[in-house]
């Protein structure tokens, strides 16, 4: 029997979304379960919801700054184990075998996949996320003050470590 979970689901851009029982996902190969304890609310949520960017998969649960706890692993899973505490974030999911993923830019996939945009995102009670592209949660954080980090900290951080060993930010 299939386990149901609240979600809150949007249908089409310019609509709000609506609480609704969904079924709950399932850790496929590569993949975890998380239990959802917060989910941030970034503006590229926002621009989904007024469709500004084009093409989300529907329905669609959104968010993608997501602070959880493993629930469960699937096939070939080896990275996080149930109970540890896990970030998810935009980037979801990339190829893996093309130029830009094998050079490190995985961002720059032309088959990348994105949290809360083409994959079913945080705002529910749980999802499911490749752990190639989940961030282990240090305890001295919130979950409710390290979601939003897991956006914006996540950008930044990468831009500082692919500056190197800059002397300076900025001027």
């Amino acid at each position: 029997m299939t386990k149901s979970m609240r979600a809150m689901v949007m249908h089409a851009p310019g609509q709000p979304l609506r609480e609704e029982r969904v079924p709950q996902p399932m850790a496929g190969v590569g993949q975890i379960l998380v239990r959802v304890h917060a989910c941030g609310v970034c503006r590229t949520d926002l621009q989904i919801l007024d469709g500004d960017l084009t093409k989300p998969k529907s329905p669609l649960i959104l968010g993608h700054e997501i602070a959880g706890q493993v629930e469960a692993v699937g096939l070939g899973s080896t990275r996080f184990k149930p109970g540890d505490r896990v970030g998810v974030a935009w980037l979801g999911w990339t190829c893996g075998k093309c130029r830009f993923c094998l050079s490190g830019r995985e961002n720059l996939c032309d088959q990348a996949r994105f949290t809360g945009y083409n994959i079913d995102g945080g705002y529910a009670e749980y999802t499911v996320a490749d752990e190639r592209f989940c961030f282990a949660l240090p305890k001295e954080f919130t979950d409710v003050s390290t979601a939003p980090l897991l956006c914006a900290g996540s950008i930044g951080y990468r831009s500082l470590r692919k500056a190197g060993d800059p002397r300076n930010i900025g001027i």
